[in-house]
């Protein structure tokens, strides 16, 4: 296994803007670090799961992927969209009750987030299973996987809290290239 090419793709794919990380920018942006951080635990959950689930189906679902993709791409393009106008619209002046932000919201955009189903469903099968079937070098992967991506959360919670001052002065405008992010990230998943 190429190990230097397989952490280069983890890292680029899990740090890079998708609508988890947008999220939790927005998360620290809105409500702080510590609602960010329970936010990033579901996420980080979620994303482990997943891979585990990768890890353990592989094989039973190779005929099967392209179908769950296709409609992974709908339903993720559809979400993100939904997230974009709901950062582009979001007015901080009146105080609201607000459901984002959980842990539960954190693990259930995990399911819906193309870019994260479509790393985890790659990931496994083109560096680990060519060389290692066990599964204590599955499981160990996956966990090791799943602390990469931890880590790149724990980059986007960081840079909201580095930043939140900053963030808060230009609302507006913070909010429309977050959500002009997510509406290029749901481009991309047709390109």
């Amino acid at each position: 296994m190429n190990i230097t090419s397989f952490l280069i793709y983890c890292f680029i794919v899990t740090v890079t803007p998708g609508p988890t990380n947008i999220d939790i920018l927005s998360t620290v942006h809105q409500q702080g670090t510590k609602k960010a951080m329970g936010y990033t635990y579901g996420a980080t959950i979620a994303f482990g799961l997943l891979l585990a689930i990768s890890a353990i189906l592989n094989t039973m679902l190779i005929t099967v992927i392209p179908k769950i993709l296709i409609g992974m791409q709908i339903i993720g393009t559809i979400y993100m969209l939904y997230l974009a106008y709901q950062i582009y619209k979001m007015d901080t002046s009146k105080p609201t009750v607000n459901q984002t932000g959980t842990f539960m919201s954190g693990f259930l955009l995990q399911f819906l987030n193309p870019k994260v189903v479509t790393f985890t469903m790659t990931v496994i099968p083109s560096f680990i299973l060519p060389y290692y079937t066990t599964m204590p070098v599955l499981t160990i992967s996956v966990i090791f996987i799943t602390l990469i991506g931890f880590m790149a959360f724990i980059i986007w919670v960081l840079f909201g809290a580095i930043f939140k001052e900053f963030l808060q002065k230009h609302e507006k405008i913070v909010n429309v290239i977050m959500a002009l992010f997510l509406v290029y990230a749901a481009i991309m998943i047709w390109i």
